[in-house]
């Protein structure tokens, strides 16, 4: 069950952000607009090593069920099936609650249908499916400033308790270019500033906004090993809930407990506390 703080805490509509590829230290160098909530005390940076191995499908699964690829079995990108652990979007549709999401289609195949049919799948409004409304894509570099807009117009019509956002070009250019590359930072600067469009109003209205990232990238245009830059992340938290407490050690299992903290939904997964008020 739940382990929050005795005292009542009303829930929280919570944006979760998941950068695709994106190393820790080209977030802490590059993402100005997120190190300026940080710097005026309204957000907080944490380092986390990603579950292994670091792949793109099995840590989508890590960060929304809190449950590494070894025990999820979704252990590499071409596992195409429907997830049987309890996700994120599982527990926020049981709770009542509104979920929605724009993200790459794997997101789709893992919580709603699999195999992804576009003609019927890349607009979903269902009630009874996980992920209750969906704008999904399908093309590894479609930009990110679509996707906001998509995530907005998702936002706005269906008012979610949960709205999940995955931008998949910087991902795309690591794969042409390698981490070490102006092209890749470059890149992660074009995220940070489309994400400033947005972030300063989700905050006004209160909510809750995580941004990570599922692993990194090497010099090889590649990822799925142990290297630093393959493995470490970011996690950003801004919103009123967080602590901003610095030193706190922060696990991509733990991803998942938070967000179901913060939306206010008794479950077993694992959570920090020390990162939430």
């Amino acid at each position: 069950m739940n382990q929050t703080n005795e005292k009542t805490v009303k829930p929280s509509k919570v944006i979760l952000i998941i950068i695709d590829g994106l190393a820790w230290q080209v977030a802490h160098d590059g993402m100005g607009h997120l190190q300026g909530l940080c710097e005026a005390g309204r957000a907080s940076l944490y380092q986390l090593e990603c579950a292994l191995p670091s792949l793109s499908r099995p840590l989508y699964e890590c960060i929304l069920t809190g449950v590494p690829p070894v025990d999820s079995g979704i252990v590499h990108n071409d596992v195409n099936r429907l997830s049987n652990q309890q996700s994120l979007f599982h527990l926020a549709r049981a709770a009542g609650l509104t979920t929605a999401a724009a993200t790459y289609h794997w997101f789709s195949e893992l919580y709603n249908r699999s195999p992804y049919v576009p003609v019927r799948d890349r607009y979903t409004d269902d009630p009874a499916l996980p992920i209750q409304h969906g704008i999904f894509y399908h093309g590894n570099d479609y930009p990110d400033d679509h996707l906001l807009v998509d995530a907005e117009t998702l936002r706005q019509r269906h008012d979610p308790d949960f709205l999940l956002i995955h931008p998949m070009s910087l991902d795309d250019t690591g794969h042409h270019h390698g981490f070490d590359s102006h092209q890749y930072r470059n890149a992660a600067r074009r995220v940070d500033s489309v994400l400033a469009e947005y972030i300063p109003a989700w905050l006004a209205a209160d909510y809750q906004v995580m941004v990570t990232s599922d692993h990194g990238m090497n010099n090889d245009c590649n990822h799925g090993g142990i290297l630093p830059e393959e493995r470490q992340v970011p996690l950003f938290l801004a919103g009123s809930r967080f602590s901003h407490h610095p030193g706190i050690h922060a696990r991509q299992t733990e991803i998942c407990g938070i967000a179901a903290d913060l939306l206010g939904i008794e479950h077993s997964k694992q959570h920090n506390a020390g990162l939430l008020l």
